[in-house]
């Protein structure tokens, strides 16, 4: 049981870190937003060395990602307790592990839309 709540959570972090290494940068140069960006690599001098490896936290952002759908997929037949509370508590905790990824699956195309993507666009 810990793989399916662990899993979607590593992923969301993982998501996370490509958000902020790859895509907000892209985003605030593109929106002509490059004082913002200034700030933000002053305020915070390590995005520029997470933009380094861009393509190693996308592999493995990505990888996370697909770890815990493979998890969550693979535990989703399994059945639930008999006793109600635990029951209600198993349905609750796949309701938020797939909403947990839901929201990582999303994080993760737009950075790498923005990372990969939108740099050749536009």
């Amino acid at each position: 049981m810990y793989k399916q709540t662990i899993a979607p959570i590593l992923s969301l972090f993982a998501s996370l870190g490509t958000l902020v290494c790859c895509a907000l940068p892209v985003l605030f140069v593109t929106l002509g937003m490059g004082a913002v960006l200034a700030n933000l690599i002053s305020s915070f001098p390590w995005i520029t060395i997470l933009a380094e490896y861009k393509t190693h936290i996308s592999i493995f952002a990505g990888s996370m990602l697909l770890f815990a759908i493979f998890t969550f997929w693979q535990g989703k037949n399994f059945s639930c307790p008999s006793d109600p509370k635990l029951a209600r508590l198993c349905v609750n905790l796949r309701k938020v592990n797939l909403l947990i990824l839901i929201i990582s699956a999303n994080i993760y195309i737009v950075g790498f839309f923005f990372s990969f993507l939108a740099v050749k666009i536009i």
